[in-house]
């Protein structure tokens, strides 16, 4: 039987010195007994799985609404694909796979529906109230809208999973986030999960694209990733179309992958990282690729914008959505009654517009577009 001690024990034995170890945590806002079996970062990895916003992510756009077709990606299948990877950059460079794996399952817990075109939608109708962005939601998520627990609101997650969602924001000193002002950067383990994060997009975005018709191969023929993906995937010998252009999409992320783990491992060594804080007190952060590694994936991640994400079938999804996301939040606004009770009780101590972001943003696209109809289609029963 392994206890936690145990388990911390091994931490403290195997871990690389820069890692994170979960008997050195900061500990979390609401001091809460330790458990018996798990460390605190496998209790954080457990807390955000079983939450309410984890579950949402099923039907969340990644780039696809889900209605689109049944095997484009989700936010849910590309957050369990960024914790795989990460998981596997971190075995490798000897980092906490507990907090890296917490870190990757909340990174995406605050998009709200239609992926980025609703987060738009949401950050300009809340413009003049403080905006929206994804991963301070996150935060408000974890802090506050969660509410399971008799002691405290949120999940009571510790200090060194809420720093990485708070360095992870585009406005890192947001006054919600002067807590984690100290450092410039966080642990290791928060930028591997965000190139991890990028790994997963680029090439899945990449491989749904092909599968939906936006990107014909022959386009890519000259797209460097592409050229050593695909004389992987022929040294293999003959296969067929499917076959091959998965052997591809596996070479890829294999390719960035392991420049990660090399080039980071470089990284540690040269600026002599031997403590998380020494990670969080330099410049740039530690996880990175190699200068080769950057050029082929800015190439790749051009590609993407101007074949994918700017196709008008893309664009045409996303002015749909921002339609439903807009008419739904000034419906709402204009006549709070038109809110469920249980959302509506909250305008008490929640100010008005930001409770209508609140609820909009945790909607998955099937509720969303279900409550449009109900609003807005005649005949829709309400």
């Amino acid at each position: 039987m392994r206890t936690r001690a145990d388990a911390e024990e091994l931490e403290e034995r195997e871990l690389a010195p820069c890692a994170s170890r979960a008997r050195r945590s900061r500990g979390r806002l609401s001091i809460e007994d330790e458990h018996p079996f798990r460390t605190a970062y496998m209790r954080d990895r457990d807390r955000i799985v079983h939450c309410a916003a984890f579950r949402r992510l099923e039907y969340k756009t990644q780039v696809f609404v889900y209605h689109e077709g049944d095997h484009y990606r989700t936010r849910l299948t590309h957050t369990l694909e960024v914790s795989q990877i990460s998981r596997s950059v971190a075995r490798a460079l000897r980092l906490n796979e507990d907090l890296v794996e917490a870190i990757a399952l909340a990174h995406d817990l605050g998009h709200p529906p239609f992926g980025h075109s609703g987060e738009r939608a949401l950050n300009e109708l809340m413009a003049d109230h403080g905006g929206f962005e994804h991963n301070l939601h996150t935060m408000r998520i974890v802090e506050h809208i969660e509410n399971r627990y008799p002691q405290f609101r949120g999940l009571n997650l510790t200090w060194e999973t809420r720093e990485s969602i708070a360095k992870h924001a585009k406005a890192p000193d947001h006054p919600t986030l002067t807590e984690f002002a100290a450092f410039p950067r966080p642990s290791v383990e928060a930028p591997v999960v965000d190139l991890a994060d990028s790994i997963a997009y680029i090439t899945h975005d990449l491989d749904d694209g092909l599968a939906s018709g936006l990107i014909e191969e022959r386009a890519l023929l000259d797209v460097a990733l592409w050229k050593k993906g695909r004389s992987y995937a022929e040294a293999g010998g003959v296969l067929s179309p499917a076959i091959t252009r998965y052997q591809i999409i596996r070479r890829i992320i294999d390719l960035q992958v392991g420049d990660l783990i090399r080039q980071t491992e470089n990284n540690i060594t040269r600026h002599n990282v031997d403590s998380p804080d020494r990670a969080r007190a330099l410049a740039a952060p530690v996880a990175d690729f190699s200068l080769d590694a950057n050029r082929e994936r800015r190439e790749i991640k051009d590609f993407l914008m101007e074949r994918m994400y700017r196709h008008y079938r893309v664009c045409r999804m996303e002015e749909k959505a921002y339609g439903v996301i807009a008419r739904l939040f000034e419906a709402y606004d204009r006549r709070p009654e038109l809110l469920p009770t249980h959302v509506r009780k909250n305008l008490a101590t929640v100010e008005k517009k930001r409770l209508i972001c609140d609820y909009l943003a945790g909607m998955t696209d099937k509720y969303a577009m279900e409550e449009y109809q109900k609003l807005f289609d005649p005949v829709a029963r309400v």
